[in-house]
């Protein structure tokens, strides 16, 4: 890699960083280029000369944080033994302590919010969203090749499975004095078990 190369990668990410610690602290609504152009320690024109808006800033920040996220989730997935423990596996994203848990919630409820009045930011929720039923669905497979499950249609019972885990998470984050963390695992735990009863043997 090449001088120039080398740290237009280390500015993009230090520009990244920034805009995620500012959103996660701020809010999507209340930052600016300026803003996070100050939190990374650059210019303004620093930063426009490698993102050309704040959206830009925001959507690169919504995709690499989630990149990151998404192979955490498929690496603790692999180290289950059986395909019904890979699809229990998420509890991890409810423990409040974990870092990744303080700064991904107002990130994705940010990025949701602005995801309805702008197509690319819904296009990017949108492959978001193919990314988790992927990983589910695989192991939906895994579990009717091994005749753990019968499930019919793979697909949509993985969307059903990632909806679940959506929806108790939004009660979750936004009201945890009303919803304990033991709560939380108990419904998407009861939630996905429905979802397979019909389909699964006993395990």
């Amino acid at each position: 890699m090449s001088f120039n190369v080398e740290r237009e990668v280390i500015r993009r990410g230090q520009i990244v960083d920034a805009a995620l610690r500012e959103i996660s602290a701020k809010g999507m609504s209340n930052i600016t280029v300026e803003s996070i152009a100050k939190a990374a320690g650059l210019s303004k024109g620093g930063v426009t000369y490698y993102f050309k808006s704040k959206d830009d800033i925001c959507e690169a920040v919504f995709k690499e944080f989630f990149d990151i996220i998404f192979q955490r989730s498929k690496n603790n997935m692999d180290l289950c033994s059986d395909p019904l423990s890979k699809l229990l596996s998420f509890d991890w994203l409810y423990n409040w302590e974990d870092p990744d848990v303080q700064i991904g919630y107002p990130l994705l409820f940010d990025f949701m919010a602005e995801a309805c009045h702008k197509e690319s930011y819904r296009a990017l929720f949108h492959e978001w969203v193919n990314n988790w039923v992927e990983l589910l669905k695989n192991a939906i497979i895994e579990g009717n090749n091994t005749g753990n499950f019968n499930c019919s249609d793979p697909d949509a019972t993985a969307r059903a499975i990632s909806a679940v885990y959506h929806g108790v998470a939004v009660r979750w984050y936004l009201d945890r004095d009303s919803h304990s963390i033991q709560w939380t695992i108990t419904s998407f735990t009861d939630a996905i078990n429905g979802l397979l009863s019909g389909s699964r043997n006993k395990i």
